[in-house]
């Protein structure tokens, strides 16, 4: 499999990098995302417990597809969500992705209604 997909290895590369560093609590945990083509995905993830405290995608909302208008009511709704159960302050964990596009713009939408990185 090595050196058949050299992005999708770069990205997993970077995720791992990455991973070493962010680590979820409960009281600030892990935004995680993914993107497929059929949507994106967006978690709140507590490493210590091992409990995904949230979750909600592109798919879940009834907007299927992807794009950085779809990504960034993705963003403003897992932010509703934490901002009711309680949690105010999250760390972002971008998965390998640049932080451009779909990614910049739930990132975006999250810290517009209240969550803070």
């Amino acid at each position: 499999m090595k050196g058949k997909n050299k992005k999708a290895e770069r990205r997993l590369k970077i995720r791992r990098r990455i991973r070493k560093t962010i680590i979820g609590t409960a009281k600030t945990p892990r935004l995680s995302i993914y993107k497929s083509n059929q949507g994106i995905y967006v978690q709140l993830i507590d490493d210590e417990q091992g409990h995904t405290l949230l979750a909600t995608s592109s798919r879940a909302l009834g907007i299927p597809g992807i794009d950085v208008a779809k990504a960034r009511r993705v963003g403003e709704d897992i932010a509703q969500k934490a901002l009711e159960k309680g949690i105010a302050t999250v760390v972002f964990d971008r998965s390998g992705y640049l932080y451009h596009g779909q990614v910049k713009a739930l990132a975006e939408g999250a810290k517009e209604k209240g969550l803070k990185f």
